[in-house]
């Protein structure tokens, strides 16, 4: 009788274990997906220039109602960051509380965080910073812009756009606390990985990422030495 309960104890946790899974590969391609849908028409979308010269990517799709705008704030998402000529694998985040601009509809909000520049990167190899007040964050452009506007955005360490009922555009973000879900990592990757070595390009990409990187490195595309002097500087 106790070989039994504990065998089925063991098959309840390994079930809840794939659930648990499940659920974050499921959200790893809605933000495949998020990043897809968006950069589709390239005049309303995040110039690709930005993208280029990317140090990291935050997305977090389907932020539920009143998620950023009034009442609860809460949502779940990915990180990579250039390691070099790649992209690293995906870190689970969270990011609880603050604000963003103004939306049209309370319904579910995609958020994307373009990271500009190396301050800007290595605030996200923290276990958690808090947006705006540790990181400066500015609402990015949207569409095709000129190299005078661009390089004035390059000042901001993070720029940010969200998605509301159809219609994207940069956004003011601000005061929420941006976190690694180390919960989800470990359903992720099958084992306790830590935050900053995934970011680093330590821990080998999960194959359940790939739909992520097609969308990546047909709009974000790598370039030689982007992240390389980071890698060089990073401690074990």
């Amino acid at each position: 009788m106790k070989l039994l309960r504990l065998a089925l104890v063991l098959a309840f946790g390994s079930s809840l274990f794939a659930a648990s899974k499940a659920e974050v590969v499921k959200r790893l391609d809605a933000s495949a997906d998020v990043f897809n849908e968006i950069m589709a028409t390239p005049d309303k979308g995040i110039p690709v220039e930005l993208l280029e010269r990317a140090h990291c990517i935050v997305i977090v799709p389907n932020l539920k109602k009143g998620g950023f705008i009034v009442g609860a704030k809460y949502g779940k998402g990915f990180i990579t960051c250039k390691t070099g000529t790649a992209w690293s694998a995906p870190s689970a985040i969270r990011i609880e509380g603050g604000s963003i601009g103004a939306q049209i509809g309370a319904g579910e909000v995609d958020v994307v965080l373009v990271v500009m520049n190396e301050k800007g990167a290595e605030k996200l190899m923290k276990s958690e910073f808090t947006l705006g007040a540790e990181a400066g964050v500015m609402a990015g452009p949207v569409g095709r812009t000129t190299t005078a506007e661009t390089d004035a955005l390059m000042r901001a360490e993070m720029l940010s756009y969200s998605r509301s009922r159809g219609v994207f555009a940069g956004a003011t973000l601000g005061g929420g606390t941006l976190r690694s879900d180390d919960e989800d990592n470990t359903a992720l990757y099958g084992h306790p990985v830590e935050h900053r070595a995934v970011l680093m390009g330590k821990v080998a990409k999960p194959a359940a990422a790939a739909p992520l990187y097609t969308a990546l490195h047909k709009y974000a595309v790598t370039s030689p030495g982007t992240k390389g002097e980071r890698a060089r500087k990073a401690t074990p």
